[in-house]
């Protein structure tokens, strides 16, 4: 993904939830995670109920080891992937919420 085209969309103006979750994606694929996190932050701030847009934000918390975080933001997908009746999207976070949930009891012993 050519992010320096993304972003100069984005400093057009074209801002929108797609946008950030594109930028999003290419920031975390490029491995810088702050950005991709403020992007994919900034998409379910403006729509909040972007199932994959949360899926995306929980996954690179959950890279930068703040499970808690991811936790939260994959039930908020959750939420909205049910509301939206996606059941794709549905089925591939109750896998990793229930993985990390795990995870995350585990560290608690």
């Amino acid at each position: 993904m050519d992010i320096d085209a993304l972003e100069a969309m984005l400093d057009r103006g074209q801002d929108g939830a797609m946008l950030r979750l594109t930028l999003g994606r290419a920031y975390r694929e490029r491995g810088e995670m702050e950005l991709a996190e403020r992007h994919l932050g900034e998409a379910v701030r403006q729509k909040p109920d972007y199932a994959a847009a949360w899926k995306s934000l929980a996954q690179c918390q959950e890279a930068a080891g703040r499970d808690r975080e991811a936790l939260a933001s994959y039930r908020g997908g959750l939420e909205s992937a049910r509301a939206n009746g996606d059941m794709q999207l549905v089925k591939e976070m109750e896998v990793f919420s229930r993985r990390l949930e795990r995870r995350l009891d585990n560290a608690a012993e």
